[in-house]
């Protein structure tokens, strides 16, 4: 497809994307299923917008790259507020719940360039209830949490970094073949790039800042449901022939990494016959610390 034939599928549109801090980590565990639970149970629920720390799994790694010699994953935790108290909280919850109480699972720090520092002492070393210790293992400075099937290792700093959340895009697709294969298509792709995930993986549920119901937070993007054509008339947004509008959204620790995923995962997409076209989401310029034009993506 040539870059002209890709801009006419592309919407003169821009992402909204939003600045972040992000925990960098390695899991480790003695077995593959062990090790898939931890991380995706530990990354399953994508969670800002909500006042939540949200995840994802950035890679697996073989023996040879991670500290303790096991299979591992590389996750980040992500969080859209310098609160770093809140943010390190949030993540120990992850990691107690999801990570410590599976057997013989080890959290070190990966972090790249970090701005500062975690001590995860306070909020899971403690979980040994004082019974919990200090040791360098491994070359790096870890906690022993002592625990029924022995033993949880934390390393005591993991670092923290700042990066760019909320990027996405949308695809306009005729098809649930459209949907699905090309969007697992799409991210097996951005799997590729070093330093992005995506927490939703495919999302199906576009949303706006303004709502009816305050406390729910976010509510859907009714001009983009499908369903609600005939009811909205004119303010419906949906293209002709577009059945669904599933939407990747991207975290990142760059804007370079963020950029280049994105026109990887839509260069992917645009190749499936049954996706007409690429959109993204964005709030008009009033919330969002970046406009990532997705025009731009393709000189």
């Amino acid at each position: 497809m040539t870059t002209e034939d890709l801009h006419g599928k592309i919407e003169d549109t821009y992402a909204e994307a939003f600045n972040g801090i992000c925990c960098r980590v390695i899991i480790t565990a003695d077995d593959d299923e062990t090790l898939q639970r931890a991380a995706y149970d530990a990354t399953s629920t994508p969670g800002t917008v909500i006042g939540r720390v949200e995840g994802g799994i950035e890679g697996w790694l073989y023996e040879d790259a991670t500290p303790d010699g096991r299979k591992g994953a590389i996750l980040q935790f992500w969080y859209n507020t310098t609160d770093i108290e809140k943010f390190q909280v949030e993540l120990s919850y992850r990691i107690r719940q999801d990570i410590l109480v599976k057997p013989f699972t080890s959290v070190f720090d990966a972090s790249i360039d970090p701005v500062g520092y975690i001590d995860t002492m306070k909020h899971v070393g403690h979980c040994g209830d004082g019974y919990e210790w200090e040791e360098e293992l491994y070359g790096r400075h870890m906690i022993v949490v002592p625990i029924a099937i022995p033993d949880f290792l934390i390393e005591r700093s993991l670092g923290y970094m700042e990066g760019i959340m909320g990027a996405n895009f949308w695809y306009y697709s005729k098809s649930k073949e459209a949907v699905l294969d090309g969007g697992r298509a799409a991210l097996k792709a951005i799997g590729n790039i070093e330093g992005v995930i995506t927490p939703f993986d495919i999302c199906s549920a576009a949303s706006k800042p303004e709502t009816n119901y305050p406390w729910i937070g976010p509510t859907t993007n009714h001009p983009y449901c499908p369903t609600l054509q005939n009811i909205l008339g004119d303010e419906s947004h949906v293209p002709e022939g577009v059945n669904y509008i599933p939407e990747i959204v991207l975290n990142g620790l760059t804007i370079g990494s963020l950029k280049k995923a994105m026109k990887t995962g839509m260069e992917v997409l645009l190749k499936h016959d049954d996706v007409l076209g690429i959109s993204a989401g964005n709030y008009g310029g009033k919330l969002g610390d970046h406009q990532i034009h997705l025009k731009d993506l393709f000189p």
